[in-house]
């Protein structure tokens, strides 16, 4: 029997961290929310119930399997950082979008391509990274809702991006596999493809759906 992995949402108090870890927590996944503060990581875990437990991101990094990053751009950096010593060996599952305000209806991909490959440089070889919950909107996603929203899962490992998958259908989301961590680009780049729908055709949280009927693939 496979034993659970412990997730850590590092940034887990801000809105999409928040909503993903109430989601997986509410299905039953070991959840610890993350925080610079760990009284901010304690208050929010309180807050949102099923059993989720508050750290400060480093403690929740050490602590836990796998790593869900969940915070804006301008601190990808300084966070990736701060957890760097803790994930080795682990799968990091990074959601940063490259939003730069106040253009955020505007592409705007980092020097090294996209955020997911800014991040497997600052972290290094030794880590498995994944990209993923770029498109879905984290004041929906709080909700207990049926979101009609795909989530495309990027990385260069299929195994760990088999994994992401699992774990966007445990939020009550369709994964999919996105093929390699460079093309997590387009779906960094279509975020602010979004926001521009929201806002121009007044939706709220406007998302992807793939179409067609797909067959799983082998893992």
């Amino acid at each position: 029997m496979t034993t659970q992995k412990t997730i850590a949402v590092i940034g887990g108090t801000g809105h999409l961290g928040s909503a993903l870890a109430r989601r997986w927590a509410k299905a039953g996944r070991r959840v610890i929310i993350g925080s610079r503060a760990a009284e901010a990581a304690h208050k929010a875990a309180a807050d949102l119930g099923f059993g989720l437990t508050g750290m400060a991101n480093a403690a929740a990094a050490q602590a836990a399997d796998l790593i869900v990053v969940t915070v804006p751009f301008a601190a990808q950096a300084a966070t990736l950082a701060d957890i760097a010593p803790y994930v080795t060996g682990k799968i990091v599952v990074d959601t940063t979008v490259p939003l730069m305000p106040p253009k955020v209806m505007q592409v705007q991909l980092p020097a090294e391509g996209s955020a997911a490959l800014r991040a497997q440089s600052l972290l290094g070889e030794g880590v498995t990274l994944v990209s993923a919950f770029h498109n879905v909107a984290a004041h929906r996603l709080i909700t207990d809702d049926e979101i009609a929203c795909d989530i495309l899962v990027f990385g260069n490992d299929k195994a760990a991006r088999g994994e992401v998958v699992a774990l966007a259908k445990a939020a009550g989301l369709r994964g999919l596999h996105g093929g390699a961590l460079a093309n997590a680009a387009a779906a960094e780049a279509l975020t602010s493809v979004l926001i521009f729908l929201n806002r121009t055709y007044k939706v709220d949280g406007a998302g992807i759906q793939i179409t067609g009927t797909l067959i799983e693939p082998e893992v």
